[in-house]
């Protein structure tokens, strides 16, 4: 099943709770209301006004939804979904508060533990990226908030990924704010094989729509992150022949676990030599 008709419905709650977010994110009377989550996170009324609007836009769908700001769910509950909504409704929220701009919008649909539909909207950017099997991955930029377009006049405008890519050597896609000597030594092997290696920083999912689009060769990520850090990107990147592999880089994650930290992985193409 191609859940094609689910896929508009993920755009517009991405973009409409890109828009709640980009109005307290523009507010310069605005504090965020930061809070300390319980893992030290930080918290905003950002990430809470985008999740409010996705949970209620989602929940026209016959799924449960599982969001990073409500993942109060007991496993054994979870266990038995076979398909269901996993949602990080501000991902970046470090960048957010830094105002550097990179932070995006995540929705994914897992089924079985495979993401087959994913969602990143990128506010300040006003980017969009898609995927779903059945049609492939695409970006449209320069979306208009102000408007309603239809899937057609989405689809009219956006471009397929990846994109063609003319940069040289490899580049590699590193994280801005979770920078750590397990990545430091992955990118020194890269190296060594003979290839000029390119390091760029980006922050939240936006490493994976790099290396999705083919403005990045390969994003390694050896230190924590969570599944809806990643769903939605995973959805997008297998979709545009990629993939978000353990340290191995032959077996894709998975989702849904117990816990529901990732393991160390690497999103890189399909057919990388990398």
């Amino acid at each position: 099943m191609g859940y094609k008709k689910y896929l508009y419905i993920a755009i517009r709650a991405a973009i409409d709770a890109g828009k709640e977010i980009m109005n307290i994110y523009q507010n310069p009377a605005s504090d965020f209301g930061i809070e300390q989550k319980a893992d030290n996170s930080p918290l905003t009324l950002a990430d809470k006004a985008s999740n409010k609007l996705i949970v209620d836009a989602l929940s026209v769908t016959p799924f449960p939804i599982l969001s990073e700001e409500e993942k109060q769910i007991p496993y054994e509950e979870r266990k038995k979904w076979k398909l269901f909504w996993m949602v990080d409704p501000l991902d970046g929220t470090k960048e957010f508060i830094k105002k550097n701009g990179e932070f995006t919008v995540n929705i994914a649909l897992i089924e079985k533990g495979v993401p087959v539909l994913g969602v990143i909207y990128v506010p300040v950017r006003k980017e969009l990226y898609f995927a779903n099997d059945s049609i492939g991955a695409y970006k449209l930029a320069d979306v208009d908030c102000t408007l309603q377009p239809s899937m057609a006049d989405i689809h009219a405008k956006c471009v397929r990924l990846p994109m063609a890519s003319a940069h040289q050597g490899i580049v590699v896609v590193a994280s801005r704010s979770h920078q750590t000597e397990d990545t430091a030594r992955y990118i020194d092997n890269l190296r060594k094989r003979g290839q000029p290696v390119t390091l760029i920083s980006s922050g939240s999912s936006l490493k994976i729509c790099l290396v999705a689009e083919g403005s990045a060769d390969i994003y390694p990520r050896f230190a924590p992150t969570m599944e809806w850090d990643t769903a939605a990107g995973h959805a997008i990147a297998k979709a545009a022949g990629c993939n978000v592999f353990y340290i191995d880089e032959k077996t894709p994650i998975k989702y849904n676990k117990e816990n529901l930290t990732n393991p160390w992985f690497v999103v890189k193409p399909i057919s990388s030599i990398c």
